[in-house]
């Protein structure tokens, strides 16, 4: 688990509902990709192997993020392939791709959350599940993403 964690009075292990459905959702494509396991399959395969059973708004959240990701996976990848410079999608480590994947489908589909956030967010879980070179990589392609869309969004 993440250092971000905390322990609960019980000794438990929390984590806020959002990052914890972040997690979720990537253990879910990791599954779905690596496995070749459908992702509606994916989805179910994880929650009944998930021994902590989280509240319904974290598996909600999860889920809206597996199936957005790989609902949009054709536009997303445009976008990573886009901005990743002298790196094709497909041959990106699959833990930095299913992040980088995630967070452009926050960008684009999940307007509520601060860019900076979702981030923040995807470096926190290239820290957790992959390594330190991940984490520059992530941060400077979803920056680059980032500043692509606003320019867009301002019309230059």
């Amino acid at each position: 688990m993440p250092a971000a964690d905390e322990e609960s009075p019980g000794g438990s292990r929390t984590l806020e509902p959002r990052r914890r459905g972040r997690e979720a959702a990537l253990q879910i494509l990791y599954q779905w990709e690596v496995g070749r396991t459908p992702i509606d399959e994916a989805v179910e395969t994880y929650w009944l192997l998930d021994a902590e059973k989280p509240p319904e708004d974290v598996r909600r959240f999860a889920v809206s993020l597996a199936l957005g990701t790989v609902a949009d996976l054709q536009r997303i990848d445009g976008i990573l392939a886009g901005s990743a410079e002298n790196w094709r999608v497909t041959r990106m480590a699959v833990v930095d791709r299913l992040i980088l994947r995630m967070a452009v489908h926050e960008f684009l589909d999940e307007r509520d959350t601060p860019r900076a956030v979702v981030i923040n967010e995807a470096l926190e879980l290239a820290r957790t599940f992959s390594g330190d070179q991940s984490v520059a990589f992530v941060n400077g392609v979803l920056d680059a993403i980032r500043r692509k869309l606003n320019d867009d969004a301002a019309g230059t």
